[in-house]
This record gives C-alpha cells, sequence and structure tokens, in this order.
C-alpha cells in the first residue's frame, strides 16, 4: 500500500478539524484500526457525533465517501496482518523487471524520505533529551525479530550513560525487570507487525509505574502507540517477504549520535574507560 495511512492522515489534518471532527478522530485512533471497522452508524455513536460529521471527515481525508475510507481500512487491515508468505505474494505479483538489487534499494530509500518527512523535529529532540536524562534509567526491548534492534541501540546507550537496561524480551523473564522501573524511567520499545502481545503487556505493566515510553513502530502502528509518549512510524515494507529494519536502524543510529553530543563529557570519559579494558585485554588486535 503506498500513501499515507488513514492514521497518519487523521494527525497530518488535526489543525483543520473541527472539535467535533476531532473527537471522531480520536476515537478512531484510540483502537485504529479496529475502531472504525463497523457501519458508519456505529462509528458516529461510539464517537457520540452526528453520521455527516463522519461523512465531513472522510472528505476532509480525501476520500469520496465512507466506503472508500473503509475500503482504504480493510487493505490497511489485510497488509497489518499479513505473514511473510503473504507479503511476497503481493509484490512478486507487481514486481518490476529490474534487478532486485534496484527494486530493493529504491523501496528502501523510498522507506526513508517518508519516514524523515513525518517526523517532527521537536519529536525527535524530545525523544533524545529522554534519553539523555541520566537521572532516570533507560530500560530497552524488541521482540522476537525486533530484539536485534534493541540488541543495537543498548549496545550503544550502554557506552553514552549509565542506568541502561536491555530487558529480555521472553515473557516470563521482564517481571522481574519490572521490580526496579520507577516514574519517570524510560522504556524504548521496538514493534513491528505482528505485534507481540508480550510486548504490549509489559508496556501496560510499565505505564502502570508512571514509566515514559518511546515506540519504534511501523507506518499501521503497534497497539502500545496508545501507552507511547513519543512514537515514530516507520517505514517498513520492501519486495520481500520480510520487512526491513533500515529505517529504525538509521533512526536510532540519529538519535544515538545526538544524546552522544548532549552528554559528551560523561560519554567521552566512560569510552576512555572502556578503550582502556580493550587494551588492557587484548579484545581487539593491534596493527
Amino acid at each position: 500500500m503506498t500513501g499515507p495511512t488513514i492514521a497518519e492522515r487523521l494527525k497530518a489534518n488535526q489543525e483543520s478539524l473541527t472539535r467535533s471532527e476531532r473527537q471522531l478522530a480520536d476515537v478512531i485512533l484510540k483502537n485504529y484500526p479496529a475502531s472504525a471497522l463497523g457501519s458508519i452508524t456505529s462509528l458516529a455513536e461510539a464517537a457520540a457525533v452526528s453520521t455527516p460529521t463522519v461523512g465531513r471527515l472522510v472528505l476532509k481525508l480525501g476520500f469520496s465517501g465512507f466506503p472508500e475510507f473503509q475500503n482504504t481500512l480493510y487493505r490497511e487491515v489485510n497488509e497489518k496482518i499479513s505473514g511473510p508468505i503473504t507479503k511476497r505474494a503481493v509484490w512478486a505479483d507487481h514486481a518490476p523487471d529490474e534487478h532486485i538489487m534496484n527494486r530493493y534499494t529504491e523501496a528502501v530509500m523510498g522507506n526513508i524520505k517518508q519516514t524523515l518527512g513525518e517526523i517532527d523535529t521537536g519529536t525527535f529532540n524530545h525523544a533524545c533529551e529522554m534519553i539523555s536524562n541520566q537521572k532516570q534509567r533507560l530500560y530497552i526491548v524488541g521482540g522476537r525479530i525486533t530484539r536485534t534492534l534493541a540488541d543495537h541501540f543498548f549496545l550503544h546507550a550502554q557506552v553514552l550513560r549509565e542506568g541502561v537496561t536491555h530487558v529480555n524480551s521472553n515473557s516470563n523473564a521482564w517481571p522481574h525487570y519490572l521490580l526496579d522501573i520507577k516514574a519517570g524511567d524510560v522504556l524504548v520499545v521496538f514493534d513491528i507487525r505482528r505485534y507481540e502481545n508480550s510486548t504490549l503487556k509489559l508496556a501496560e505493566f510499565a505505564k502502570e509505574k508512571k514509566a515514559e515510553i518511546i515506540l519504534f513502530t511501523d507506518q499501521w502502528q503497534s497497539p502500545v502507540a496508545s501507552l507511547a509518549t513519543i512514537t515514530f512510524n516507520n517505514r517498513i515494507a520492501v519486495p520481500s517477504a520480510w520487512d526491513s529494519l533500515v529505517t529504525h536502524i538509521l533512526l536510532s543510529e540519529m538519535i544515538i549520535a545526538e544524546v552522544q553530543e548532549r552528554i559528551w563529557d560523561v560519554t567521552r570519559t566512560r569510552m576512555e574507560e572502556l578503550e582502556d579494558m580493550f587494551d588492557r585485554t587484548k579484545f581487539f588486535r593491534k596493527f
């Protein structure tokens, strides 16, 4: 599916909406996309607005009417829940004849351009400020696939500052980590389709303890977004049965670079001590 999702359109048009339309948009986003899969009447009743209000909102989003709006939503749901085999069938049927190197690179570049174009610099800066705050502990967690992203982020954050914990994503292990989470601590979550129930439950418990959550997810948006202080919706679709993690790596590395500059005095001391240990243990080869 090309172009912005309905959720992205709703967020982009917030300022142009009337009070009742914003009320309706909030209801749609609260349990997106399931909230808008029923009839136009049921959606209006859920939001306590009139059916004409629903009609006006979908027109503002660029649809000809509620049927087109809902058909688009159904396509989003199909893409959101599709497994690797289904995803491969979709792109293979429409794949051009060019070499995979070109097609894949073009898709990744498109993902990067659209992802960065939708990120507000204020939101990016806020995330960096939260991660730089050494008065609060930093927790990082990923899932079955996204744990590689969590590993990468943790490895760097651990050097940048003190008080960083890598949460084991296994649901039978993470309750132990929750014992130490306090109000104001920051939990960085990586969660892309197919969203993991254990990750959502972990985020719910962390939120109950008043932790702040920074979520790295996709354009369809993990349910953890309803709990997050900051959500980054990174594009992941490529001509493959597997989703691409490139945009997540790029954004996380940019955040790491910015946090490094914000607390460089601390980071430099930690790096020097780390390098000294590497030299003494002969961990790396010297040429």
